[in-house]
C-alpha cells in the first residue's frame, strides 16, 4: 500500500504571541521611543522562542489519494491480427455499424429502422466470417468499397432530408426512392452472406455422395430407385391391383 508524504506542520501561534507583545508594549510606560523599541524587540523575540519550545513543529503524514476505482489505465493499441488487410476491414466493419447505429436512431421511420437493423445484424456477420476466414476477403471487395458506403450515403441522405420537417417534390421523391431500394438492400446484403457459403456446401454436397454410395456398396442402405425402376414398380402394383379386384369384386380405389 502506498504511504503519504511526511510535511512538518508549523505552529503559528508563537508568531501570534510574538506579535501582540508590541501593542501590549504601549501600555508600560518608557523614557524614550529607543528604549520602547529595543525592550519590545528583546520581549517578543523571548516570546517567540519560548512559544517554538513549547509549540513544537510537527511532523504530518499525508493520507494517500484515495482510489476511486480501478486505476486509469493507458488506451490500449488497436488489437491486431497480424493480417494488415483484415486489420483494416476490422476498422472499416467497426467504423460502418456505428455509423448504422447512428442513422438508426436518428431515422423515426419504423420500416426503414427494422431494415437498418437486419442490415446490421448481416452485415457484422460478414465481417465476423470473413474475419475468421481471411482467403475470403476478395470475395467481399465490392461489398465494402462500394454496396456498403452507398449504402451508408442513401441512408445519410435520407436522413437529412427527413429532419428538414417540409415536404417538397426533391425531398419526397426522394426519400421514396430510398424506401423503396430497402428491401432490394436487404437481400443484397443476405445473398453476399450466403455466398460466403458456397464452398463450404459444395464440399458437404460431395461428402453426402461419397458417404452414401460408400453405405450401398457395403449394403447398408438400398440404393435409391432409378426412374425406370419406379415406373416398373407402379406397374406391376396396378397389375396386382386388378387381379385382386377380378377375384373380390371390390373396387380396391373406392
Amino acid at each position: 500500500m502506498e504511504k503519504g508524504k511526511k510535511t512538518v506542520k508549523r505552529s503559528v501561534l508563537p508568531l501570534y504571541l510574538a506579535a501582540l507583545v508590541w501593542p501590549l508594549s504601549l501600555l508600560v510606560p518608557t523614557v524614550s521611543m529607543l528604549a520602547f523599541v529595543l525592550r519590545t524587540a528583546a520581549l517578543s523575540a523571548l516570546v517567540l522562542v519560548v512559544g517554538k519550545w513549547i509549540w513544537k513543529n510537527k511532523e504530518v503524514e499525508e493520507a494517500p489519494p484515495e482510489e476511486t476505482g480501478e486505476k486509469a489505465k493507458e488506451p490500449e493499441p488497436p488489437k491486431s491480427t497480424g493480417n494488415p488487410a483484415i486489420d483494416k476491414l476490422m476498422e472499416d466493419g467497426d467504423r460502418a455499424i456505428s455509423e448504422m447505429r447512428r442513422l438508426n436512431d436518428n431515422i423515426e421511420d419504423p420500416t426503414i429502422s427494422r431494415q437498418i437493423d437486419e442490415m446490421e445484424e448481416v452485415a457484422l456477420k460478414i465481417f465476423d466470417h470473413v474475419i475468421a476466414h481471411p482467403e475470403k476477403l476478395p470475395q467481399i471487395k465490392k461489398f465494402l468499397n462500394y454496396y456498403l458506403p452507398t449504402t451508408l450515403k442513401l441512408l445519410n441522405a435520407y436522413d437529412r432530408m427527413g429532419a428538414q420537417g417540409v415536404s417538397g417534390e426533391n425531398i419526397d421523391g426522394t426519400m421514396e426512392k430510398v424506401e423503396a431500394m430497402m428491401d432490394t438492400i436487404v437481400s443484397a446484403f443476405r445473398r453476399q452472406l450466403d455466398e460466403l457459403f458456397g464452398a463450404e456446401a459444395m464440399d458437404i454436397a460431395t461428402d453426402i455422395t461419397v458417404l452414401e454410395n460408400m453405405m450401398i456398396r457395403e449394403g447398408l442402405i438400398d440404393p435409391p430407385l432409378q426412374p425406370e425402376e419406379t415406373k416398373s414398380l407402379k406397374w406391376k402394383g396396378y397389375c396386382q391391383d386388378e387381379r385382386e379386384r377380378k377375384r373380390t369384386g371390390i373396387d380396391l380405389d373406392a
